[in-house]
């Protein structure tokens, strides 16, 4: 019978410690306290851990292929990331392979799987809403497949990410509201287990702090869909009369949220202004148009795919994750009091 060979997850069960701190750690990464890197390296000289040879071998062997993994490619703002991908990666001469988790784990598990099966050089991603855990990802890294993310990102994994400054873009949207006159804000919120949802929530936090303006929980509501919108048109009409202005974690919720308001003859931006995130056509065609915040898709996807590329060439192993932070630019329009 053939001896199991150690792997990371195996000596990080052992240690009880992620798998990813056992890779930084083997590797030296400077994040790992020089302590903990004693005990991994001294751990798997113990167990004689061993690179897998065959997964660094087929590495070795480039597809010129780089696979993306998004939530759904309806989303203006995945397509146009899409677009700032395929530029940098044709010019490279590479290919690319396009997956949708359509928001599920499962099905984000099986697109990495798939790509992994299919041998490409690097994989670009963004969690779906349903992804709590991460082994599917700590895999792609273990069988040597560089990964970035973009726009959502586990905080456990570390590798290269790129996203635009949620916190400062929610914050300029309440500021915003705030200098037109608004002072009781209803934020439509994502759920907080994603760093966007959480981030968006403390800039509009902040934004009414930086004010004096008390933050009141009960104007946050977990609503980042059309279709959450819709299922919660009746408290936010109850609202109404309590508002007088919305920031909205998405343009589609803005949208929506302005269609359910001027449906009961609230007018936007009169009694209520509204304000989203995203800045696709649909903020220009709405009506009235929608003030929003321009998230920067392109710009996103090329400065990840250079990421990506520069770690598929990069042969030092001790290579060190960056994170890079996009500035957002606010587009005023009607929905909001000039």
């Amino acid at each position: 019978m053939a001896q199991h060979q150690i792997t990371i997850k195996d000596i990080a069960k052992m240690l009880g410690i992620s798998a990813s701190t056992v890779s930084r750690a083997l590797k030296d990464h400077p994040d790992i306290s020089p302590k903990t890197k004693r005990m991994v390296q001294a751990f798997a000289s113990k167990v004689n851990y061993r690179p897998n040879a065959l997964a660094l071998n087929l590495r070795r062997s480039k597809t010129n292929t780089i696979g993306v993994i998004i939530p759904e490619l309806v989303h203006h703002f995945f397509s146009s990331v899409i677009s700032g991908i395929e530029k940098v990666a044709y010019a490279a001469g590479y290919n690319v392979m396009i997956c949708q988790s359509n928001e599920d784990y499962n099905r984000e598990v099986i697109d990495a799987q798939a790509l992994l099966d299919n041998r490409v050089d690097g994989i670009l991603m963004s969690l779906s809403k349903t992804t709590l855990q991460f082994d599917h990802i700590q895999n792609l890294i273990d069988h040597g497949v560089p990964v970035v993310f973009f726009d959502r990102a586990p905080e456990e994994i570390d590798a290269d990410k790129v996203f635009i400054d949620d916190f400062m873009g929610a914050k300029i949207a309440t500021h915003h509201l705030i200098a037109t006159g608004c002072r009781n804000i209803l934020h439509l919120s994502a759920p907080t287990h994603l760093l966007i949802g959480q981030r968006r929530r403390d800039g509009y936090i902040k934004a009414l702090e930086e004010n004096g303006i008390p933050y009141n929980p009960d104007f946050v509501i977990k609503c980042d869909t059309r279709d959450d919108v819709f299922a919660n048109a009746g408290k936010i009409l109850q609202m109404a009369n309590q508002i007088d202005g919305i920031f909205a974690v998405n343009d589609s919720t803005a949208i929506a949220a302005m269609q359910v308001l001027m449906k009961n003859d609230i007018r936007i931006p009169e009694h209520i202004s509204v304000i989203g995130f995203g800045d696709g056509p649909n903020a220009t065609i709405a009506y009235p148009p929608l003030s929003t915040v321009e998230q920067k898709g392109t710009e996103i996807g090329k400065e990840a795919i250079q990421l990506l590329l520069n770690q598929i060439e990069n042969k030092d192993e001790s290579y060190n994750t960056t994170t890079k932070i996009i500035t957002p630019v606010l587009r005023i329009r009607e929905s909001t009091m000039m």
